[in-house]
Order: structure tokens, then sequence, then C-alpha cells
């Protein structure tokens, strides 16, 4: 039987690398828009620097609220913590300028304590958009143990009769579990592939399945949050914390999905998960509510649309995800999902959403939302908005170098 697994884990990676191998040569990146990357990058390298000069020495960088000048940062506990020092590193990526890189050290100082954390589900966020990517440019035991102690850390909230990590702590009698959530199993595969230890992968793929199980309805449109009974693993409620209303589509959520299920895919290579990121970028390009610009409004079911506020972070994670997932998809899909991401690219790049040279907080991008309901980070920049619009542009170079 082994022999039998082995060969079709062969199989399926050679299927799979073919695929890949026919679809590579079919995207043709723009040389404009490589152009206009290229000075977004260097614009973006000045504004961090200048970010770095507002921040007190253990601040990292939440949001900036241009009626009041006031940038709003928080501690190391906070779930965006790491998206300052990743955003810092993707740059150093491709500027080479070691200003940020010292500073991205400095504060992953402050970020390391956080390996321990076990009241949060976000230390994917936290600390594998940080430790992960610090590692990737210059592997170090001492990374790789912070992103060991954070995946077992991550997988105490683990509960397998409910089979998900748990995301918010609450009363004893329920266990919450949001969508935003599928963005921290990334951690746990790498810790698989690192250590050889299943039981980290094992946890991803059983929080995937229940996700899809629960979170989704017919049409691929997600819940929000899915309060399950602790003991009996069976679902309370369905609801939102952060979109319009139980049964709404709250954009950032969609994209949270989209980008996890994509992932998933990748490291299993189980077609119910490209199946499923299919169903959910399906949703969103064929959306009635999808403006013509691609940049969502916060949630696709506001009521005072085509009035109704963007969400420029939703839009970056969503062309993040497509220009991966349009690597796996058929064809004609993954020119949808190519040109789609070439598009919001485009637009964010647009003065109506990138800011000017030592404004806006030392933000790259204006115009996103936190949390409408809580009346909070409304039509801001957002930390994580720019994370994934700089990961969306350099995925998008990577098409540049394919032959």
């Amino acid at each position: 039987m082994r022999t039998k697994s082995i060969l079709s884990l062969g199989i399926a990676v050679l299927l799979f690398s073919a695929t890949f191998a026919q679809q590579k040569n079919s995207f043709k990146p723009q040389k404009a828009l490589l152009n206009t990357i290229a000075r977004n990058l260097k614009d973006a390298d000045a504004q961090y620097k200048y970010m770095a000069t507002l921040l007190k020495p253990e601040e990292f960088p939440k949001a900036f609220h241009p009626e009041t000048g006031k940038l709003e940062t928080s501690n190391s506990g906070w779930w965006c913590s790491g998206f300052y020092p990743g955003t810092l590193l993707e740059l150093y990526r491709q500027n080479h300028d070691g200003a940020l890189k010292t500073e991205a050290d400095r504060i992953m100082q402050v970020l390391a304590k956080e390996q321990y954390n076990t009241h949060t589900h976000d230390l994917g966020f936290m600390m594998y958009c940080s430790f992960g990517t610090a590692n990737q440019l210059e592997p170090t035991p001492e990374y790789k143990q912070i992103l060991l102690n954070s995946a077992k850390s991550l997988s105490t909230r683990f509960n397998p009769k409910v089979g998900c990590i748990k995301s918010w702590d609450s009363k004893p009698s329920d266990f919450l579990v949001i969508i935003d959530n599928m963005m921290n199993l990334e951690l746990l595969f790498w810790a698989t592939r690192e250590t050889g230890d299943s039981s980290f992968y094992k946890l991803a793929v059983t929080h995937a399945n229940t996700t899809i199980k629960n979170h989704y309805r017919p049409d691929y449109s997600s819940y929000h949050v899915i309060n399950y009974n602790p003991e009996t693993g069976d679902v309370q409620d369905k609801r939102t914390a952060q979109g319009y209303a139980k049964e709404s589509a709250w954009a950032r959520g969609q994209a949270w999905g989209l980008y996890g299920f994509t992932v998933v895919y990748r490291e299993t290579k189980d077609k119910k998960y490209l199946d499923q990121a299919n169903g959910i970028a399906r949703f969103l390009l064929n959306n009635p509510n999808l403006p013509a610009d691609k940049i969502p409004y916060w949630d696709f079911n506001a009521p005072n649309i085509p009035n109704a506020l963007r969400d420029a972070s939703a839009a970056a994670i969503t062309a993040s995800a497509l220009l991966e997932l349009c690597r796996y998809a058929d064809k004609a899909d993954g020119q949808k999902y190519f040109k789609t991401a070439e598009t919001i690219i485009k637009n964010l790049s647009s003065p109506t959403y990138r800011s000017k040279p030592n404004t806006n907080g030392g933000f790259i991008l204006q115009h996103s939302v936190g949390h409408f309901p809580a009346g909070t980070e409304i039509d801001v920049p957002l930390t994580y908005a720019d994370y994934y619009f700089v990961e969306a542009m350099e995925r998008y170079k990577e098409f540049a170098k394919l032959k």
C-alpha cells in the first residue's frame, strides 16, 4: 500500500507540474504595468523609511487617520504586528535597501515573544509574514525555532471535536471560528515540511475541511463567524462581526477564503481545495456588485452601493491570491484571474489609492475599511493592505521571468 501511495503521489506531482508548465507561458505581463510596479516599489521603500521615523521603539503601525493626522499603533500582541516587518522585508527583497532590513530586524526583536502566545489564532499573520519571510531571505536556526514554537502555540487552539482552530476566546460554551483563520494555516504546513511531523498538516487540513462544510453557502460566499459547541462540534450560530449583515458577503472575508484555499491546494494538491478556490473566485468575479475597476465595496451587500466605501485591502488580498490561483486553474479561468489581478494592481497604483510621498503616515495605500460596524478603521490606510499589495506586485513581476 505504501508503494502504491508513493506512486500515486508521484503521478499527481507530475500531472501538476505538467499543467503548470503548459500554462506558465500564457501569462504576459504588461510592460507599462511592470514599469509602474517598479516605481511603486521604489516609492514604497521611501514611504516605509518615513513611517519608521514616526514610530516609538515598541510600536507597530495599524492605521493612519487623515482627518486628524494621527498614526494609530499597537503593541506586538495585535494581530497585525507581523505585517510591518513583513512589508519591510518584502521591499528589501525588491530594492536591497539595507535600512529596511535593519528596521525589520529591530522590530522583530520586539515581536519575537509572541511565538509563545496561545491566546490568538493570528500567529500565521504575526509570525509567518515576518519571521517566515526573514527565514526565506536568510535561513537561520533562530528563525526556524521561532516559527516552530509559533506553530506549536497555534496548534494548542485546535479542538478535535469541532475540527477547527479557535479564533476568538469567548465564554466556555462558545467556540468561535472566523474565515480569516484560513490565512494562518500556511504556518502549519510549513512546520510539517520542516519537521516531518504530520500533526501540523493534519490540523490544517481538518480545519480547512470543516470550514468548507460550515462557513460556505451554496454560491461559495462565506459567513464571517461560526460559533460551534465545543463539546459536540455542532454549529450553534452563523453570523458576521465585520460585515454588513449575517447573510451578507463581507469583502475582505471572501478574499481571506480565496487566498487561504489557494494555499491549501498548493500544499496538498487535493483537487477539492482547487475547486473551492475556483468557486470563491467565480462568486467574486461574477458578482454584479463588483465594480468595473475590481476594487470591491467593503461588503458585497452593503446597502448604499454604489456609494458604499471601497476596501483596498480586500482588493490587494484578492489580487495576490488570483496571481497564485491562475497558475493552477484551467486556461480560461487562469487568464481571467490574471487579467483581474492586473486590473486591480493598475487601479491601486492610481492617485486615487496610492499615497503621495511623505504622507498618509508612511502607508502605501489609502482607502481601506477595517471594522465598519464598530466604527473603527473606516476609510483609512491599513498595514495589511500594504503587505498584500507589495506581495501582489512581486507575484506579477515573477511572470515576467517565466520563459
